[in-house]
């Protein structure tokens, strides 16, 4: 006859002999977040434990005779001496398409008023990253809608690209353009909230509803007045669920806003655990922190759905300083970043992208043959033409080459310029660069060429050149279309 669960009553009721083994801790201190726990000998690291005032605690840290723990949830009544109990479980998320266009906890929890999402399945947030054997090589361009980084800064499906700069140069708003152009494309879109203020979680929500993208995102929130734990666990929380959809067979875009604030969260909860400091107070293993986060997007190969996870991490620099920690850290593990300058960003430059340390490493075999082709020529254009401008400062007469170089670089400097939510698509800026590239620009005022690109994408949207039309189609059409409103 099968025991119950408890292994002292049979299938049918009547009590029987048996052996019951159960563990009973007690919480010795509570403060910031963390727990120390005592009576427990048996809970293993991110082991979820059950306090008996209703509180719940993840393992984080291992000692002798007692272990740390972070709180997931605290209610007032928690107090040393309050009992706790293992629950064997690891700590995990409910995904599915039940996420999309809700706003939740890094546990799930609904934050926008609705009933918790009726998700499909459960994933444990921190998990093994896909193995070598998965994985295949990037090859499918990812379009963020941006004009630099669609053509200069390619992003394919699958890679880890960073987005870096200065606090308040337009970081996140990049990132928001880029899910909002997912819209319609079949991606699906997760977008992490770290430590932000409650001010800038609603904004980025509204932006989200207001331009149709909420539908295929799901916005995962640690706003600042959150508990330490539940900072830390956020990235991972975004991750488990884009990593549902790649296993899928789908694409997913995840934004992480931001690692540094993430870095931080889990430097304080390092140092209340008295483990050893290292380099800027941050523990020894905050590089592994973020490589076996960031090591989980990829594009995964045929024999395993071939689904994708592209990761768009950012982190905040001090005075444009690349080099400091967590920046370098984060630039080793990526493949490549997005690079936002003050000093553009204050001179009106938008979206402040540096080209000149900017860089995607293997973007470019995702990018298009025919985009490949003409920003091939073009960036190395308007990288002369950044070097050239320097002598322009001071009034020395330079050749008809260079002077003509230069009235080049500053027509695409101002094509450069975007506004923001304005995602545009890749078949425009294939028709941009091409006109660019044979001088249909040369001569136009600064004042006409606005309206000379803003034409040519009005006629790109009617949809009737795409990216395999013949070169000399498109600049058939592209020669009638500026003609309509005459030189400028």
């Amino acid at each position: 006859m099968p025991d119950s669960k408890d292994g002292l009553t049979g299938s049918g009721g009547a009590y029987r002999f048996g052996l019951r083994m159960t563990e009973q801790g007690r919480v010795l201190s509570i403060g910031d977040g963390i727990a120390w726990i005592g009576g427990l000998p048996s809970a293993a690291m991110d082991e979820v434990l059950e306090l008996e005032d209703g509180s719940r605690a993840l393992v984080f840290h291992l000692e002798q005779k007692s272990l740390g723990a972070i709180l997931l949830r605290q209610t007032p009544a928690l107090s040393a001496g309050t009992p706790a109990y293992r629950s064997g479980e690891r700590l995990g998320i409910g995904v599915g398409e039940g996420l999309l266009g809700r706003v939740i906890d890094p546990l799930g929890v609904p934050l926008d008023g609705g009933a918790m999402p009726e998700c499909s399945a459960r994933r444990d947030l921190d998990v093994l990253s896909p193995p070598i054997v998965a994985r295949d090589f990037v090859n499918t361009p990812l379009y963020t809608g941006n004009r630099i980084i669609d053509t200069l800064v390619p992003i394919g499906k699958g890679q880890r690209q960073l987005i870096i700069g200065d606090n308040g140069v337009g970081k996140s708003a990049l990132a928001l353009d880029a899910v909002v152009n997912q819209r319609g494309k079949d991606a699906y879109c997760i977008y992490v909230m770290i430590g932000q203020k409650r001010s800038s979680v609603i904004n980025a929500i509204e932006v989200l509803r207001e331009s149709g993208a909420l539908a295929h995102t799901t916005v995962v929130v640690a706003e600042a007045t959150a508990m330490p734990g539940l900072k830390y666990l956020a990235p991972f929380a975004g991750c488990a669920a884009a990593e549902h959809w790649m296993w899928q067979g789908k694409d997913a875009l995840i934004v992480y806003d931001d690692l540094t604030t993430h870095a931080r969260a889990y430097r304080e909860l390092s140092l209340l655990l008295r483990r050893p400091p290292g380099r800027e107070a941050y523990p020894g293993d905050i590089f592994y922190l973020h490589s076996r986060l960031l090591e989980r997007s990829t594009h995964l190969g045929p024999m395993h759905g071939g689904g994708s996870m592209t990761a768009l991490p950012i982190v905040e620099t001090e005075q444009g300083e690349m080099s400091a920690y967590i920046p370098t850290n984060l630039i080793s593990i990526t493949d490549g970043q997005v690079y936002l300058d003050q000093g553009l960003f204050a001179g009106g430059f938008l979206p402040a992208i540096d080209v000149t340390k900017s860089v995607s490493r293997i973007g470019g075999k995702a990018q298009h043959a025919r985009i490949k082709r003409e920003a091939g020529s073009m960036k190395l254009d308007y990288l002369q033409f950044l070097e050239l401008e320097v002598f322009t400062r001071f009034g020395s007469q330079l050749e008809a080459s260079m002077e003509a170089k230069i009235r080049r670089g500053r027509v695409l400097r101002e094509i450069f310029r975007q506004d923001r939510l304005a995602p545009e698509p890749i078949e425009f800026q294939l028709a941009w660069m091409m006109a660019h590239n044979e001088g249909m620009f040369d001569g136009v005022a600064p004042g006409a060429l606005s309206e000379r690109v803003r034409r040519i994408g009005t006629h790109v949207a009617r949809g009737a050149l795409t990216l395999d039309t013949d070169r000399e189609r498109w600049l058939e059409a592209l020669a009638g279309w500026l003609k309509e409103g005459g030189a400028g």
